[in-house]
């Protein structure tokens, strides 16, 4: 079984990379669902990963998945640099307004890849019907769908997931996967990739200001899930 690790800095990536990781899905502000990672952490992370592939995740800003003229033409230009960076694929994803796939938002992202595998990331999740997404996405180009079966979990969408899995893309279950039950979900839904973005809290230096805590890759779980997928 493939393994995909999300990771929003290069400490995470090179130890993705380190410990085995298939896949790296690299985006900035995972805490915030992720979002287009700038043009210094992408050229520092292809530098240093030379084992996982390194697929980038465009995304403009935080929230809902219906793109503006303006948006759309930022995801483009996001999608070129990431295919002339090097990257080994994009990760994208646009709703109309009426739930479903905006397919020429879509179709203009597949041609700015220029033949570079391209994935489609969780607004299949709130489609109005994720696996009817999954067969036009299909039929736009796109070759791999990244979902937990429209529920918060992927042990919860396991039922969605396995009818997607028999779509004409690969499906990546995500969706709070950890080592402890990847067996229990690799059966339930059939799919042969999984995506995780394992953290841990580390809390800031003391000081008069507190900026709060932030995230970093857990090391242990990502190193338990990778052991545990390769037994599969």
């Amino acid at each position: 079984m493939k393994v995909e690790i999300s990771t929003d800095g290069l400490d995470g990536a090179v130890a993705a990379d380190r410990l085995g990781a298939d896949r790296i899905e690299l985006c900035s502000a995972g805490v915030s669902g992720g979002l287009t990672p700038g043009p210094g952490l992408l050229s520092a992370v292809l530098e240093r990963c030379r084992r996982s592939e390194v697929h980038v995740l465009v995304r403009p800003r935080e929230g809902g998945f219906k793109y503006s003229p303006a948006e759309v033409a930022v995801m483009r230009a996001e999608v070129r640099h990431a295919a002339s960076a090097g990257a080994a694929g994009v990760v994208v994803g646009a709703l109309d307004r009426s739930g479903r796939l905006d397919t020429a938002v879509l179709a203009e992202l597949v041609v700015e890849a220029a033949g570079l595998p391209v994935a489609l990331h969780r607004a299949v999740d709130v489609c109005l019907d994720p696996v009817e997404a999954a067969h036009c996405a299909a039929s736009l180009g796109i070759r791999r769908v990244l979902s937990s079966g429209g529920a918060a979990r992927a042990e919860d969408g396991a039922a969605v997931l396995r009818r997607m899995a028999g779509t004409d893309v690969t499906v990546t279950a995500c969706g709070g996967i950890r080592a402890h039950h990847l067996h229990h979900i690799a059966k339930a839904t059939g799919v042969a990739e999984v995506h995780a973005a394992p953290r841990t809290q580390v809390p800031s230096p003391g000081g008069q200001v507190d900026f709060g805590p932030h995230a970093l890759l857990d090391e242990q779980e990502t190193h338990d899930l990778i052991a545990e997928a390769r037994r599969l």
